[in-house]
């Protein structure tokens, strides 16, 4: 397997925000705890340990075990569970979408940056434990966004209708899906293999929180992964008075608040992700996930007839934590509170909005997590890149957007020069000389020199955008075959690992592709990486 790097920043596809994190920039320093060395997890470590305590070890333990009695896995994932229960054992964590089959190829690298960054912390740390976690997002009530996988350019999708929390929702239905993936693909022994795991996740577990640690169970319980579904009164229980914080104090809105307007002022300038509510929390019953507001001296579920008093509803918390649901915002808090956590591992995106938190975890006195960018990669073919070494699309060209891709390689290809700075410096050259001739006799014609400069040097940008086209056209063939590979390795202009599905790469690689991409991968690189298999 052949490999190469690209740094994050020259892909065009990560955030000023996020470059500037993997930079090490000073200006976001306050916005973050430690950075993710292995030689800073040591304090890390110490910082953890010294408050997450022995009673939340075991209702974590307890509850997992009762989440893995009914699924088959593995001794080694098992004993990472029995594990938790010792003050020197803690998690890596990463957390997704509850993605039909799995969704885009990202969910498998979040995944593996989990697993790999456990092993190399063991090395570095062999006194401690180190636990790979995935978090599933059982609580998230947008389906739309989890719906559908890609498989060869067609889109699957389950169409039905969905309210509430999706973990809860049942399988009902999935068997027309699975109906029409197997007739694209095809009766090979992967084929089969794909069409089986499609069939023993969806069709034989009741709910999709069931169904989707199925499938992650089989793809990862040989690496120890634990999965957590953490839509539990006795995880809730022990963030109740987080609760009670959120719903009489406005920590999270007043705290994020002031952090988002650092994060956007003149001097940094960054977007923010998400923005806090009054109430950061929603009421979860069944087929129901709706806001929690406060409004005329009353706690309201939104369209609901759902109403409490302050102590009422205190005491309904108490009562039922199972009830309460936290949002963005305060679920990095909830998953904090209830893990012996080190890392927190994510996209760009998911690592930006945890950058709007620190003052909020450091006013309710919770460790911050490290955070780390999941791997990235693109995978490419034999044929894939011997297409590319004679095209000669270097890695840098791949990422460019497909004008400036088409537009650079046209004219690096084309015998006629498509480039009229030389006219244009010549041009300009021309045109001081008139200032100073406009400057000498006058004033009032210095404008109109000035229109006709604009008007010529449009006219030789025009020009050039024909000449540009006019080779466009006469290098089509050229044109389409560079096109043609781009597309394949950027499907709808974006990246592999946000559109395609994995089972379009097990089909090539079987049983060994997850094992060649951990092979592979490096959660602490730092770099973007393409992959030939």
């Amino acid at each position: 397997m052949k490999q190469n790097y690209l740094a994050f920043k020259k892909t065009g596809y990560f955030s000023a925000l996020i470059c500037d994190y993997l930079e090490e920039n000073q200006d976001l320093r306050p916005f973050y705890n430690r950075f993710p060395e292995l030689e800073n997890f040591k304090a890390q470590i110490a910082e953890k340990e010294l408050v997450f305590s022995d009673d939340n070890r075991k209702t974590l333990v307890s509850v997992l075990k009762n989440q893995y009695e009914s699924i088959e896995t593995s001794s080694l994932t098992l004993e990472n569970i029995n594990a938790l229960k010792s003050k020197n054992t803690f998690t890596i964590t990463t957390g997704h979408q509850l993605n039909l089959f799995t969704g885009p190829l990202y969910f498998l690298y979040k995944i593996i940056s989990v697993i790999n960054l456990s092993s190399e912390l063991k090395v570095k740390y062999p006194e401690q434990n180190f636990v790979p976690v995935y978090w599933m997002a059982t609580e998230d009530h947008d389906f739309d966004e989890i719906n559908y996988f890609n498989f060869k350019g067609k889109k699957f999708q389950w169409n039905r209708e969905a309210s509430g929390a999706v973990g809860e929702l049942s399988t009902k239905g999935l068997e027309a899906v699975l109906e029409l993936f197997s007739k694209d693909l095809g009766t090979t022994t992967n084929a089969e293999t794909i069409k089986n795991l499609f069939k023993e996740a969806y069709l034989n577990n009741e709910n999709l929180a069931d169904a989707t640690r199925y499938l992650a169970n089989t793809l990862f319980k040989d690496y120890g992964l634990v999965i957590i579904d953490a839509n539990n009164t006795d995880l809730k229980r022990l963030f109740i008075p987080y609760v009670e914080t959120e719903l009489l104090n406005q920590t999270a809105f007043n705290t994020v608040t002031k952090t988002n307007k650092k994060l956007t002022d003149a001097s940094l300038q960054y977007k923010v992700q998400v923005n806090p509510r009054e109430i950061n929390l929603f009421y979860l019953k069944e087929n129901l996930r709706e806001r929690i507001v406060f409004e005329d001296e009353t706690y309201k579920v939104l369209n609901t007839d759902i109403i409490w008093t302050q102590s009422e509803l205190l005491k309904h918390l108490n009562d039922s934590p199972e009830r309460f649901s936290p949002n963005v915002i305060m679920r990095p808090l909830y998953q904090e509170v209830i893990l012996p956590n080190l890392c927190y591992i994510g996209g760009g995106g998911e690592l930006a909005y945890w950058m709007q938190l620190k003052d909020y975890f450091d006013a309710v006195e919770v460790p911050f997590p490290m955070l780390l960018l999941r791997n990235s990669v693109l995978i490419q073919t034999e044929k894939q890149e011997e297409k590319l070494h004679k095209l000669n699309i270097s890695k840098e060209d791949l990422f460019l957007k497909r004008d400036a891709f088409i537009n650079k390689k046209v004219r690096e290809i084309s015998n006629i020069n498509i480039d009229f700075s030389e006219q244009k410096k010549h041009l300009e050259q021309q045109f001081k000389n008139l200032y100073a001739l406009a400057e000498q006799t006058d004033k009032s014609f210095v404008g109109a020199v000035k229109a006709q400069e604009i008007k010529q040097l449009k006219g030789l940008d025009n020009l050039e955008k024909r000449l540009l086209k006019a080779q466009k056209k006469k290098l089509s063939d050229e044109v389409e075959r560079m096109t043609r590979i781009q597309n394949e390795l950027f499907p709808n202009g974006s990246l592999q690992e946000r559109n395609t599905n994995f089972s379009e790469l097990y089909l090539e690689n079987g049983e060994q592709l997850i094992p060649k991409l951990i092979e592979k991968q490096e959660p602490l690189k730092g770099e973007f990486l393409m992959l030939k298999i």
